[in-house]
Protein backbone atom coordinates (compact mmCIF):
# COMPACT_ATOMS: atom_id res chain seq x y z
CA UNK A 1 0.00 0.00 0.00
CA UNK A 2 2.38 2.64 0.89
CA UNK A 3 6.20 3.33 -0.40
CA UNK A 4 6.93 6.24 2.11
CA UNK A 5 9.34 4.71 5.03
CA UNK A 6 8.78 6.85 8.46
CA UNK A 7 10.43 6.95 11.25
CA UNK A 8 8.86 4.46 13.94
CA UNK A 9 11.12 6.62 16.99
CA UNK A 10 10.30 9.74 17.69
CA UNK A 11 12.77 12.79 18.03
CA UNK A 12 12.77 14.43 21.45
CA UNK A 13 16.18 15.93 20.50
CA UNK A 14 14.67 19.00 18.87
CA UNK A 15 13.15 20.26 21.86
CA UNK A 16 16.59 18.95 23.99
CA UNK A 17 19.96 17.49 23.24
CA UNK A 18 20.66 14.28 25.11
CA UNK A 19 17.71 12.65 26.85
CA UNK A 20 17.46 13.00 30.87
CA UNK A 21 20.77 13.84 30.46
CA UNK A 22 20.69 17.06 28.57
CA UNK A 23 22.38 20.44 29.72
CA UNK A 24 20.09 22.13 27.17
CA UNK A 25 16.95 21.14 29.19
CA UNK A 26 18.81 21.83 32.62
CA UNK A 27 19.29 25.21 31.48
CA UNK A 28 15.14 25.04 30.33
CA UNK A 29 14.53 24.00 33.91
CA UNK A 30 16.25 25.84 36.19
CA UNK A 31 15.33 29.04 34.12
CA UNK A 32 11.96 28.45 34.62
CA UNK A 33 11.88 27.78 38.17
CA UNK A 34 13.77 31.19 38.79
CA UNK A 35 10.90 32.42 36.57
CA UNK A 36 8.81 31.14 38.58
CA UNK A 37 10.10 32.21 41.95
CA UNK A 38 10.01 35.70 40.84
CA UNK A 39 6.49 35.33 39.83
CA UNK A 40 5.74 34.38 43.44
CA UNK A 41 7.32 37.18 44.62
CA UNK A 42 6.09 39.75 42.52
CA UNK A 43 2.03 38.44 42.97
CA UNK A 44 3.06 39.49 46.80
CA UNK A 45 2.73 42.99 45.72
CA UNK A 46 -0.12 42.89 43.30
CA UNK A 47 -3.21 44.28 44.37
CA UNK A 48 -7.39 43.54 43.93
CA UNK A 49 -7.96 46.04 41.09
CA UNK A 50 -9.60 49.22 42.36
CA UNK A 51 -10.69 50.38 39.01
CA UNK A 52 -10.67 49.66 35.21
CA UNK A 53 -7.54 51.63 35.00
CA UNK A 54 -5.97 48.81 36.15
CA UNK A 55 -6.62 46.85 32.89
CA UNK A 56 -2.92 46.92 31.21
CA UNK A 57 -1.26 45.99 34.82
CA UNK A 58 -4.35 43.13 34.69
CA UNK A 59 -3.18 41.53 31.23
CA UNK A 60 0.40 41.68 32.09
CA UNK A 61 0.27 39.90 34.72
CA UNK A 62 -1.66 36.93 33.21
CA UNK A 63 0.34 36.89 29.84
CA UNK A 64 3.35 36.63 31.91
CA UNK A 65 1.67 33.79 33.96
CA UNK A 66 0.39 32.45 30.19
CA UNK A 67 4.28 32.55 29.25
CA UNK A 68 5.63 30.77 32.58
CA UNK A 69 3.09 27.73 32.31
CA UNK A 70 3.75 27.07 28.26
CA UNK A 71 7.47 26.47 29.54
CA UNK A 72 6.51 24.28 32.85
CA UNK A 73 4.12 21.95 30.14
CA UNK A 74 7.36 22.17 28.08
CA UNK A 75 9.27 20.60 30.53
CA UNK A 76 6.44 18.57 32.02
CA UNK A 77 6.20 16.84 28.10
CA UNK A 78 9.91 15.87 27.97
CA UNK A 79 9.71 14.06 31.40
CA UNK A 80 6.64 12.19 30.66
CA UNK A 81 8.27 11.01 27.01
CA UNK A 82 11.07 10.43 28.53
CA UNK A 83 9.59 8.26 31.80
CA UNK A 84 7.28 6.51 29.27
CA UNK A 85 10.01 5.56 26.53
CA UNK A 86 12.29 3.97 29.47
CA UNK A 87 10.77 2.95 32.53
CA UNK A 88 14.32 2.31 33.47
CA UNK A 89 15.43 5.93 33.33
CA UNK A 90 16.16 6.86 37.56
CA UNK A 91 17.09 10.86 36.17
CA UNK A 92 13.71 11.03 34.31
CA UNK A 93 12.14 10.17 37.68
CA UNK A 94 14.29 12.11 39.71
CA UNK A 95 13.14 15.53 37.25
CA UNK A 96 9.63 14.74 37.47
CA UNK A 97 10.03 15.63 41.55
CA UNK A 98 11.35 18.79 40.16
CA UNK A 99 8.64 19.35 38.00
CA UNK A 100 5.98 18.19 40.75
CA UNK A 101 7.43 20.73 42.70
CA UNK A 102 7.56 23.37 40.53
CA UNK A 103 4.04 23.27 39.45
CA UNK A 104 3.42 23.00 42.76
CA UNK A 105 4.71 26.36 43.31
CA UNK A 106 3.46 27.81 40.52
CA UNK A 107 -0.29 26.79 40.92
CA UNK A 108 -0.08 27.93 44.56
CA UNK A 109 1.03 31.74 43.02
CA UNK A 110 -1.32 31.77 40.64
CA UNK A 111 -4.00 30.80 42.67
CA UNK A 112 -3.05 33.67 44.59
CA UNK A 113 -3.44 36.11 41.86
CA UNK A 114 -6.64 34.52 40.83
CA UNK A 115 -8.00 35.14 44.65
CA UNK A 116 -7.04 38.88 44.54
CA UNK A 117 -9.10 39.24 41.05
CA UNK A 118 -12.03 37.15 42.44
CA UNK A 119 -12.34 40.18 45.36
CA UNK A 120 -12.65 43.06 42.38
CA UNK A 121 -15.77 44.67 42.96
CA UNK A 122 -18.63 43.61 41.09
CA UNK A 123 -18.75 47.35 38.80
CA UNK A 124 -14.89 47.64 38.62
CA UNK A 125 -14.90 43.81 37.25
CA UNK A 126 -17.24 44.71 34.61
CA UNK A 127 -15.38 46.86 32.91
CA UNK A 128 -12.18 45.32 33.03
CA UNK A 129 -14.37 42.41 31.44
CA UNK A 130 -15.04 44.60 28.60
CA UNK A 131 -11.66 45.98 28.11
CA UNK A 132 -9.81 45.03 24.79
CA UNK A 133 -6.71 43.44 26.44
CA UNK A 134 -8.91 41.28 28.63
CA UNK A 135 -12.41 40.48 26.37
CA UNK A 136 -11.08 37.36 24.89
CA UNK A 137 -10.27 35.92 28.61
CA UNK A 138 -13.91 36.63 29.84
CA UNK A 139 -14.96 32.96 29.92
CA UNK A 140 -11.97 32.00 31.97
CA UNK A 141 -11.68 34.91 34.18
CA UNK A 142 -15.25 34.39 35.96
CA UNK A 143 -14.75 30.76 35.86
CA UNK A 144 -11.61 31.71 38.53
CA UNK A 145 -13.83 34.14 40.01
CA UNK A 146 -16.69 31.50 40.68
CA UNK A 147 -13.94 29.04 41.76
CA UNK A 148 -12.05 31.26 44.29
CA UNK A 149 -15.23 32.38 45.95
CA UNK A 150 -15.64 29.02 46.51
CA UNK A 151 -12.43 28.25 48.61
CA UNK A 152 -10.66 28.98 51.44
CA UNK A 153 -8.17 31.98 52.12
CA UNK A 154 -5.04 32.70 49.96
CA UNK A 155 -3.30 31.56 52.74
CA UNK A 156 -4.87 28.12 53.32
CA UNK A 157 -4.91 27.13 49.53
CA UNK A 158 -1.17 28.31 49.75
CA UNK A 159 -0.84 25.29 52.15
CA UNK A 160 -2.99 23.41 50.92
CA UNK A 161 -0.60 23.54 47.44
CA UNK A 162 2.81 23.27 49.50
CA UNK A 163 1.66 20.17 51.54
CA UNK A 164 -0.15 18.49 47.93
CA UNK A 165 3.43 17.95 46.90
CA UNK A 166 4.31 15.37 49.63
CA UNK A 167 0.72 14.66 50.77
CA UNK A 168 -0.61 13.86 48.07
CA UNK A 169 1.18 13.89 44.70
CA UNK A 170 3.53 11.79 46.18
CA UNK A 171 1.41 8.86 47.20
CA UNK A 172 0.63 9.05 43.21
CA UNK A 173 4.24 8.62 42.41
CA UNK A 174 4.35 6.28 45.46
CA UNK A 175 1.78 3.66 43.45
CA UNK A 176 4.03 4.14 40.28
CA UNK A 177 7.55 3.26 41.49
CA UNK A 178 5.68 -0.04 43.04
CA UNK A 179 4.08 -0.65 39.98
CA UNK A 180 7.21 -0.12 37.88
CA UNK A 181 9.08 -2.45 39.56
CA UNK A 182 6.48 -5.53 39.81
CA UNK A 183 7.23 -8.61 36.84
CA UNK A 184 5.02 -11.17 36.09
CA UNK A 185 6.45 -15.06 35.04
CA UNK A 186 4.03 -16.94 33.04
CA UNK A 187 4.40 -19.49 30.60
CA UNK A 188 3.72 -18.80 26.99
CA UNK A 189 4.07 -20.81 23.83
CA UNK A 190 6.48 -23.47 26.36
CA UNK A 191 8.54 -20.74 27.31
CA UNK A 192 8.78 -18.91 30.65
CA UNK A 193 8.50 -15.32 30.47
CA UNK A 194 9.44 -12.55 33.20
CA UNK A 195 6.64 -9.74 32.06
CA UNK A 196 6.07 -6.18 33.30
CA UNK A 197 2.57 -5.52 34.17
CA UNK A 198 2.33 -3.66 31.32
CA UNK A 199 3.58 -6.41 28.66
CA UNK A 200 1.37 -9.35 30.81
CA UNK A 201 -1.52 -6.90 30.27
CA UNK A 202 -1.37 -6.79 26.33
CA UNK A 203 -1.45 -11.12 26.71
CA UNK A 204 -5.18 -10.89 27.56
CA UNK A 205 -5.99 -10.75 24.26
CA UNK A 206 -3.79 -13.55 23.45
CA UNK A 207 -5.72 -16.48 21.05
CA UNK A 208 -4.92 -19.32 23.42
CA UNK A 209 -7.31 -19.03 26.22
CA UNK A 210 -5.19 -20.79 28.70
CA UNK A 211 -2.47 -18.21 28.12
CA UNK A 212 -5.44 -15.57 29.14
CA UNK A 213 -6.30 -17.73 32.03
CA UNK A 214 -3.26 -18.01 33.19
CA UNK A 215 -1.88 -14.55 32.37
CA UNK A 216 -5.20 -13.44 34.34
CA UNK A 217 -4.70 -15.36 37.24
CA UNK A 218 -0.57 -14.52 38.27
CA UNK A 219 -1.67 -10.75 37.60
CA UNK A 220 -4.47 -10.86 39.90
CA UNK A 221 -2.29 -12.78 42.45
CA UNK A 222 0.98 -10.36 42.27
CA UNK A 223 -1.86 -7.05 42.45
CA UNK A 224 -3.33 -9.42 45.86
CA UNK A 225 0.44 -9.71 47.27
CA UNK A 226 0.48 -6.15 46.97
CA UNK A 227 -3.23 -4.77 47.80
CA UNK A 228 -2.14 -3.89 51.22
CA UNK A 229 0.68 -1.00 50.33
CA UNK A 230 -1.88 -0.08 47.02
CA UNK A 231 -4.97 0.44 49.67
CA UNK A 232 -2.81 2.73 51.45
CA UNK A 233 -2.04 4.66 48.34
CA UNK A 234 -5.38 5.16 46.95
CA UNK A 235 -6.88 6.04 51.03
CA UNK A 236 -4.39 8.75 51.41
CA UNK A 237 -4.87 10.58 48.16
CA UNK A 238 -9.26 9.78 48.88
CA UNK A 239 -8.35 11.46 52.15
CA UNK A 240 -6.58 13.80 50.85
CA UNK A 241 -9.10 14.97 48.97
CA UNK A 242 -11.88 14.80 50.78
CA UNK A 243 -10.35 16.55 53.88
CA UNK A 244 -9.37 19.60 51.24
CA UNK A 245 -13.18 19.50 50.41
CA UNK A 246 -14.34 19.44 53.69
CA UNK A 247 -12.74 22.25 55.03
CA UNK A 248 -14.02 23.95 51.65
CA UNK A 249 -17.18 23.49 52.27
CA UNK A 250 -18.00 20.97 49.73
CA UNK A 251 -20.13 17.73 50.25
CA UNK A 252 -20.69 16.30 46.58
CA UNK A 253 -17.76 14.02 45.86
CA UNK A 254 -18.57 14.98 42.15
CA UNK A 255 -18.23 18.70 42.60
CA UNK A 256 -14.61 19.07 41.59
CA UNK A 257 -14.28 16.45 38.60
CA UNK A 258 -17.99 18.17 37.08
CA UNK A 259 -16.36 21.90 37.64
CA UNK A 260 -13.16 20.69 36.27
CA UNK A 261 -14.75 19.22 33.02
CA UNK A 262 -17.34 22.63 32.96
CA UNK A 263 -20.18 20.37 32.77
CA UNK A 264 -23.39 20.11 34.76
CA UNK A 265 -24.51 17.20 37.13
CA UNK A 266 -27.84 16.69 35.11
CA UNK A 267 -25.76 16.25 31.86
CA UNK A 268 -23.82 13.48 33.80
CA UNK A 269 -26.69 12.04 35.33
CA UNK A 270 -28.68 11.77 31.66
CA UNK A 271 -25.42 10.12 29.73
CA UNK A 272 -25.75 7.43 32.57
CA UNK A 273 -29.22 6.83 32.51
CA UNK A 274 -29.52 6.72 28.91
CA UNK A 275 -26.81 3.99 29.02
CA UNK A 276 -28.03 2.54 31.67
CA UNK A 277 -31.54 1.56 29.92
CA UNK A 278 -29.92 0.78 26.59
CA UNK A 279 -27.53 -2.01 27.89
CA UNK A 280 -29.57 -5.12 26.39
CA UNK A 281 -28.30 -5.23 23.00
CA UNK A 282 -24.48 -4.91 24.63
CA UNK A 283 -25.17 -8.04 26.70
CA UNK A 284 -26.69 -10.10 23.42
CA UNK A 285 -23.26 -9.31 21.92
CA UNK A 286 -21.37 -10.46 24.92
CA UNK A 287 -23.69 -13.65 25.16
CA UNK A 288 -22.99 -13.91 21.30
CA UNK A 289 -19.16 -13.78 21.77
CA UNK A 290 -18.88 -16.00 24.72
CA UNK A 291 -20.69 -18.54 22.16
CA UNK A 292 -18.22 -18.14 19.40
CA UNK A 293 -15.53 -19.02 22.33
CA UNK A 294 -17.42 -22.18 23.00
CA UNK A 295 -18.79 -21.31 26.41
CA UNK A 296 -21.74 -20.40 27.94
CA UNK A 297 -20.84 -16.99 29.39
CA UNK A 298 -17.44 -15.10 28.59
CA UNK A 299 -14.67 -15.00 31.93
CA UNK A 300 -13.34 -11.63 32.59
CA UNK A 301 -10.17 -12.42 30.54
CA UNK A 302 -11.98 -13.00 27.48
CA UNK A 303 -13.43 -9.69 27.21
CA UNK A 304 -10.30 -8.66 25.04
CA UNK A 305 -10.27 -11.63 23.27
CA UNK A 306 -10.98 -11.92 19.54
CA UNK A 307 -13.13 -14.75 18.63
CA UNK A 308 -11.87 -14.20 14.79
CA UNK A 309 -8.46 -15.95 13.64
CA UNK A 310 -5.91 -14.58 11.09
CA UNK A 311 -6.55 -11.03 11.82
CA UNK A 312 -5.26 -8.59 9.41
CA UNK A 313 -2.18 -7.13 10.14
CA UNK A 314 -0.51 -3.88 8.95
CA UNK A 315 2.96 -2.66 8.97
CA UNK A 316 3.46 0.60 10.54
CA UNK A 317 3.95 2.52 7.38
CA UNK A 318 0.48 0.70 5.95
CA UNK A 319 -1.38 1.57 8.93
CA UNK A 320 -0.18 5.37 8.53
CA UNK A 321 -0.96 5.45 4.49
CA UNK A 322 -4.29 3.96 5.78
CA UNK A 323 -4.77 6.84 8.68
CA UNK A 324 -3.86 9.66 5.96
CA UNK A 325 -6.08 8.34 3.30
CA UNK A 326 -9.35 8.22 5.85
CA UNK A 327 -8.71 11.40 7.37
CA UNK A 328 -8.32 13.33 3.81
CA UNK A 329 -11.73 12.42 3.17
CA UNK A 330 -13.01 14.23 6.04
CA UNK A 331 -10.47 17.09 6.77
CA UNK A 332 -7.60 17.50 4.52
CA UNK A 333 -6.18 20.25 7.12
CA UNK A 334 -6.07 16.76 9.46
CA UNK A 335 -4.87 14.49 6.96
CA UNK A 336 -1.33 17.25 6.60
CA UNK A 337 -1.36 18.10 9.73
CA UNK A 338 -1.10 13.49 10.22
CA UNK A 339 1.75 13.81 7.48
CA UNK A 340 3.63 16.38 9.42
CA UNK A 341 3.68 14.30 12.20
CA UNK A 342 4.47 10.93 10.68
CA UNK A 343 7.17 12.46 8.53
CA UNK A 344 8.81 14.79 11.45
CA UNK A 345 9.21 11.83 14.26
CA UNK A 346 6.24 13.15 16.09
CA UNK A 347 5.56 9.51 17.16
CA UNK A 348 7.26 6.50 19.21
CA UNK A 349 5.50 3.23 18.17
CA UNK A 350 8.19 1.01 18.47
CA UNK A 351 7.44 -2.68 19.48
CA UNK A 352 10.45 -3.09 22.35
CA UNK A 353 11.08 -4.00 26.20
CA UNK A 354 11.47 -1.31 28.91
CA UNK A 355 8.78 1.06 27.83
CA UNK A 356 5.70 1.60 29.56
CA UNK A 357 2.49 0.29 29.14
CA UNK A 358 -0.24 1.82 26.81
CA UNK A 359 -0.26 5.33 24.48
CA UNK A 360 -0.84 9.54 25.39
CA UNK A 361 -0.56 12.42 22.95
CA UNK A 362 1.42 15.38 24.96
CA UNK A 363 2.09 18.88 23.67
CA UNK A 364 5.09 21.02 23.31
CA UNK A 365 3.57 24.51 23.48
CA UNK A 366 6.77 26.29 23.29
CA UNK A 367 7.92 24.41 19.63
CA UNK A 368 3.79 24.14 18.80
CA UNK A 369 4.26 20.30 18.45
CA UNK A 370 2.99 17.27 19.98
CA UNK A 371 4.52 13.86 20.90
CA UNK A 372 2.21 10.16 20.50
CA UNK A 373 3.30 7.13 22.38
CA UNK A 374 2.26 3.64 21.73
CA UNK A 375 3.34 0.36 20.81
CA UNK A 376 2.40 -0.55 17.13
CA UNK A 377 2.29 -4.49 16.87
CA UNK A 378 0.05 -4.09 13.20
CA UNK A 379 -3.57 -4.75 14.42
CA UNK A 380 -6.23 -2.41 13.17
CA UNK A 381 -6.85 -1.70 16.74
CA UNK A 382 -3.10 -0.40 17.05
CA UNK A 383 -4.14 1.95 13.86
CA UNK A 384 -7.28 3.15 15.64
CA UNK A 385 -5.05 3.75 18.82
CA UNK A 386 -2.62 5.84 16.14
CA UNK A 387 -5.65 7.86 14.98
CA UNK A 388 -6.86 8.22 18.64
CA UNK A 389 -3.74 9.90 19.62
CA UNK A 390 -3.00 12.01 16.11
CA UNK A 391 -6.97 13.16 17.21
CA UNK A 392 -5.46 15.05 20.69
CA UNK A 393 -2.75 16.24 18.18
CA UNK A 394 -4.45 17.95 16.09
CA UNK A 395 -6.78 19.09 18.87
CA UNK A 396 -3.79 21.11 20.15
CA UNK A 397 -3.34 22.18 16.61
CA UNK A 398 -6.79 23.75 16.00
CA UNK A 399 -6.22 26.26 18.83
CA UNK A 400 -2.78 27.38 17.74
CA UNK A 401 -3.02 31.30 17.55
CA UNK A 402 -5.45 30.93 20.70
CA UNK A 403 -4.24 32.87 23.89
CA UNK A 404 -3.12 30.36 25.77
CA UNK A 405 -5.14 30.16 28.99
CA UNK A 406 -7.90 29.88 26.42
CA UNK A 407 -6.48 26.60 25.46
CA UNK A 408 -7.44 24.42 28.83
CA UNK A 409 -9.72 21.96 27.68
CA UNK A 410 -11.08 19.44 29.76
CA UNK A 411 -10.99 15.64 29.57
CA UNK A 412 -13.87 15.11 28.64
CA UNK A 413 -13.84 17.30 25.48
CA UNK A 414 -10.37 15.95 24.96
CA UNK A 415 -11.57 12.62 24.59
CA UNK A 416 -14.03 14.05 21.58
CA UNK A 417 -11.46 14.87 18.89
CA UNK A 418 -9.50 12.01 19.92
CA UNK A 419 -12.75 9.59 19.81
CA UNK A 420 -13.66 11.33 16.10
CA UNK A 421 -10.51 10.38 14.57
CA UNK A 422 -10.43 6.87 16.06
CA UNK A 423 -13.60 6.35 14.15
CA UNK A 424 -13.27 7.39 10.69
CA UNK A 425 -10.53 5.18 10.86
CA UNK A 426 -12.89 1.63 12.32
CA UNK A 427 -15.23 3.21 10.06
CA UNK A 428 -13.17 2.92 6.87
CA UNK A 429 -11.82 -0.24 7.76
CA UNK A 430 -15.08 -1.82 8.17
CA UNK A 431 -16.11 -0.60 5.04
CA UNK A 432 -12.95 -2.05 3.13
CA UNK A 433 -13.27 -5.47 4.94
CA UNK A 434 -12.04 -7.98 2.70
CA UNK A 435 -14.01 -11.28 3.97
CA UNK A 436 -16.54 -11.67 6.07
CA UNK A 437 -14.47 -13.08 8.86
CA UNK A 438 -12.70 -9.72 8.99
CA UNK A 439 -15.85 -8.05 8.83
CA UNK A 440 -16.88 -9.77 12.34
CA UNK A 441 -13.17 -9.21 13.86
CA UNK A 442 -13.19 -5.48 13.12
CA UNK A 443 -16.90 -5.40 14.62
CA UNK A 444 -16.05 -6.98 17.56
CA UNK A 445 -13.28 -4.45 17.94
CA UNK A 446 -15.30 -1.59 17.59
CA UNK A 447 -18.36 -3.15 19.88
CA UNK A 448 -15.38 -3.66 22.75
CA UNK A 449 -14.94 -0.40 22.54
CA UNK A 450 -18.28 0.35 23.12
CA UNK A 451 -18.67 -2.15 26.18
CA UNK A 452 -15.55 -0.51 27.60
CA UNK A 453 -17.24 3.10 27.52
CA UNK A 454 -20.70 1.64 28.44
CA UNK A 455 -19.82 -1.14 31.52
CA UNK A 456 -16.06 -1.07 32.08
CA UNK A 457 -16.16 2.70 32.72
CA UNK A 458 -19.34 3.09 34.11
CA UNK A 459 -18.31 0.10 36.72
CA UNK A 460 -15.35 2.32 37.40
CA UNK A 461 -17.68 4.92 38.32
CA UNK A 462 -20.11 2.86 39.98
CA UNK A 463 -16.80 2.29 42.05
CA UNK A 464 -15.00 4.84 42.49
CA UNK A 465 -17.94 7.11 43.69
CA UNK A 466 -19.41 4.67 46.59
CA UNK A 467 -15.60 3.97 47.62
CA UNK A 468 -15.17 7.85 48.16
CA UNK A 469 -18.47 8.14 50.03
CA UNK A 470 -17.32 5.02 52.63
CA UNK A 471 -14.03 6.98 52.55
CA UNK A 472 -15.38 10.23 54.75
CA UNK A 473 -16.39 7.41 57.08
CA UNK A 474 -12.55 6.29 57.64
CA UNK A 475 -9.83 3.98 56.03
CA UNK A 476 -11.55 1.44 53.36
CA UNK A 477 -8.84 -1.76 53.57
CA UNK A 478 -8.08 -3.54 50.70
CA UNK A 479 -11.14 -6.57 51.21
CA UNK A 480 -13.24 -4.38 51.05
CA UNK A 481 -12.37 -2.52 47.72
CA UNK A 482 -12.19 -6.14 46.35
CA UNK A 483 -15.96 -6.20 47.30
CA UNK A 484 -16.42 -2.55 45.53
CA UNK A 485 -14.67 -3.61 42.60
CA UNK A 486 -16.90 -6.67 42.41
CA UNK A 487 -19.94 -5.55 42.76
CA UNK A 488 -19.71 -2.66 40.49
CA UNK A 489 -18.34 -4.79 37.52
CA UNK A 490 -21.15 -7.17 37.87
CA UNK A 491 -23.91 -4.24 38.20
CA UNK A 492 -21.97 -2.61 35.43
CA UNK A 493 -21.78 -5.28 33.06
CA UNK A 494 -25.55 -6.90 33.88
CA UNK A 495 -24.12 -10.44 35.28
CA UNK A 496 -23.10 -10.74 31.53
CA UNK A 497 -19.79 -11.71 32.64
CA UNK A 498 -18.76 -15.03 34.48
CA UNK A 499 -16.21 -14.22 36.62
CA UNK A 500 -15.02 -10.27 37.73
CA UNK A 501 -11.05 -8.33 38.29
CA UNK A 502 -11.49 -7.53 41.88
CA UNK A 503 -7.76 -6.13 42.00
CA UNK A 504 -8.94 -3.82 38.98
CA UNK A 505 -9.01 -1.21 41.83
CA UNK A 506 -5.26 -1.52 42.29
CA UNK A 507 -4.56 -2.47 38.49
CA UNK A 508 -5.82 0.43 37.07
CA UNK A 509 -3.30 3.70 37.07
CA UNK A 510 -6.26 5.65 36.56
CA UNK A 511 -7.77 5.89 40.01
CA UNK A 512 -4.20 6.48 41.36
CA UNK A 513 -3.61 9.64 39.12
CA UNK A 514 -3.59 12.88 41.51
CA UNK A 515 -4.28 15.83 38.20
CA UNK A 516 -7.42 14.59 37.83
CA UNK A 517 -10.11 12.95 39.99
CA UNK A 518 -12.97 10.70 38.80
CA UNK A 519 -10.54 9.95 35.70
CA UNK A 520 -13.50 7.91 33.68
CA UNK A 521 -16.78 9.59 33.21
CA UNK A 522 -14.82 11.85 30.28
CA UNK A 523 -13.87 9.19 28.43
CA UNK A 524 -17.52 7.84 28.09
CA UNK A 525 -18.75 11.17 26.85
CA UNK A 526 -16.03 11.98 24.80
CA UNK A 527 -16.86 8.51 23.19
CA UNK A 528 -20.80 9.44 22.75
CA UNK A 529 -20.76 13.13 22.08
CA UNK A 530 -17.76 12.63 18.93
CA UNK A 531 -20.46 10.28 17.71
CA UNK A 532 -22.55 13.16 17.21
CA UNK A 533 -20.02 15.62 15.61
CA UNK A 534 -19.39 12.06 13.19
CA UNK A 535 -22.69 11.57 12.12
CA UNK A 536 -22.58 15.69 11.57
CA UNK A 537 -19.49 14.90 9.98
CA UNK A 538 -20.79 12.11 7.61
CA UNK A 539 -23.53 14.60 6.33
CA UNK A 540 -21.36 17.17 5.29
CA UNK A 541 -18.32 15.54 4.29
CA UNK A 542 -15.15 17.61 3.83
CA UNK A 543 -17.11 21.12 4.38
CA UNK A 544 -17.96 20.01 7.90
CA UNK A 545 -13.83 20.74 8.57
CA UNK A 546 -14.02 24.29 9.71
CA UNK A 547 -16.99 23.82 11.54
CA UNK A 548 -15.17 21.01 13.34
CA UNK A 549 -12.06 23.34 13.63
CA UNK A 550 -14.54 26.11 14.87
CA UNK A 551 -16.08 23.76 17.64
CA UNK A 552 -12.42 22.66 18.77
CA UNK A 553 -11.44 26.28 18.96
CA UNK A 554 -14.37 27.08 21.62
CA UNK A 555 -13.65 23.39 23.97
CA UNK A 556 -12.08 25.59 26.20
CA UNK A 557 -14.22 28.82 26.57
CA UNK A 558 -17.53 27.64 27.56
CA UNK A 559 -19.48 24.65 29.19
CA UNK A 560 -19.76 21.79 27.49
CA UNK A 561 -23.81 22.75 27.93
CA UNK A 562 -22.84 25.30 25.70
CA UNK A 563 -20.80 24.06 23.18
CA UNK A 564 -23.18 21.58 21.93
CA UNK A 565 -25.94 24.10 21.86
CA UNK A 566 -23.64 26.81 19.78
CA UNK A 567 -22.27 23.72 17.41
CA UNK A 568 -25.04 21.13 17.66
CA UNK A 569 -28.04 22.95 18.52
CA UNK A 570 -28.41 19.67 21.03
CA UNK A 571 -29.81 20.14 25.03
CA UNK A 572 -27.02 17.36 26.31
CA UNK A 573 -28.73 17.89 29.80
CA UNK A 574 -31.68 15.12 28.51
CA UNK A 575 -31.19 11.17 27.81
CA UNK A 576 -32.94 12.08 24.69
CA UNK A 577 -29.18 13.62 22.94
CA UNK A 578 -27.07 10.71 24.54
CA UNK A 579 -29.36 7.64 22.64
CA UNK A 580 -28.65 9.23 19.69
CA UNK A 581 -25.20 7.90 20.00
CA UNK A 582 -26.04 4.72 21.87
CA UNK A 583 -28.29 3.87 18.86
CA UNK A 584 -25.58 3.81 16.22
CA UNK A 585 -23.49 2.05 18.86
CA UNK A 586 -26.86 -0.70 18.69
CA UNK A 587 -26.97 -1.00 14.27
CA UNK A 588 -23.11 -2.55 15.02
CA UNK A 589 -24.53 -5.00 17.39
CA UNK A 590 -27.35 -5.89 14.74
CA UNK A 591 -25.27 -6.14 12.33
CA UNK A 592 -22.53 -8.37 14.31
CA UNK A 593 -25.28 -10.89 15.76
CA UNK A 594 -26.75 -11.32 11.89
CA UNK A 595 -23.04 -12.30 10.56
CA UNK A 596 -22.64 -14.52 13.08
CA UNK A 597 -25.93 -16.33 13.15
Amino acid sequence: MSKTAYPIVWDLEVFFKGGSESPEFRKHLDQTKDRVRTYAEQLKDFKTPKSASKADQVAETLNQAADILMSVSQAGAFVSCLEAQDMSDQKASALRSEITEMSALFNSAFNILKQKLAKTDENVWNELLNHEKLSELNFVLNEWRTQAQEQLSEDEEALITALSVDGYHAWGQMYNTIVGGMTVTVNVESEEKELSVGQANNLLSHENPEVRKEVFEKLEATWKEKENLFAKTLNHLAGFRLNTYQKRGWDNVLKEPLDINRMQQDTLYAMWGAISKNKDPFVDFLYRKAKLLGKEKLEWYDLGASTQKNKKKLSYDDGAAFILEHFEKFSPKMANFAKTAFEDAWIEAEDRPGKRPGGFCTGFPLSEQSRIFMTYSGSMSNVATLAHELGHAFHSYALKGVHPLNRRYAMNVAETASTFAEMIVADASLKQASSESEKVALLEDKLQRSVAFFMNIHSRFLFETRFYEERKNGFVPASRLNELTDEAQREAYCDAVNSTSPSFWANKLHFHITGVPFYNFPYTFGYLFSLSIYAKALEEGTNYEDKYMALLRDTAVMTVEDLAMKHLGEDITKESFWEKGIELCKNDVKEYLSLTE
